[in-house]
């Protein structure tokens, strides 16, 4: 596997993660406000993917999937963190944590892979603005 076809399928992995615990703490928030943001979100970070996805596509690569454990981890770990605090800062709280992981692999993927090409570039900086963009929103509910 090229580093594209590797960051690509990284940045897959992240924006599928990602998804995948909105989706799961949305269920879990009653505010319409704080939930319209979450929708806002997973819908860009669903936009980023389907990109992703063409791009990969494109070369005739199939993306790989996140691991079963690792989705079951992120699935516990959001049941057993709002069992007793479902409030709107605790939930930005846990998104802005995993969502800054997001972030440092995405910068530690750009700075270890400086021989990119132009538009693998562009989607990996594409990819952290955005998740650096959603913590900055998710501050405001902290």
């Amino acid at each position: 596997m090229d580093e594209n076809t590797y960051v690509l399928n990284e940045i897959h992995k992240g924006l599928v993660m990602g998804m995948e615990s909105i989706s799961v703490v949305s269920s879990k928030v009653g505010d319409q406000a704080f939930k319209k943001v979450l929708e806002q979100h997973y819908n860009q970070y669903g936009s980023l993917l389907n990109r992703i996805n063409q791009d990969l596509e494109g070369s005739g690569i199939k993306p790989d999937d996140t691991p079963a454990a690792e989705k079951v981890m992120g699935w516990t770990s959001i049941q057993f963190n709002t069992i007793a605090d479902k409030s709107n800062s605790h939930i930005a709280d846990m998104l802005i944590t995993g969502t800054t992981m997001g972030i440092i692999k995405g910068r530690k993927l750009l700075n270890k892979n400086p021989s990119l090409k132009k538009e693998t570039k562009q989607t990996l900086n594409d990819f952290i603005k955005e998740q650096e963009h959603q913590v900055e929103k998710l501050k405001e509910w902290l």
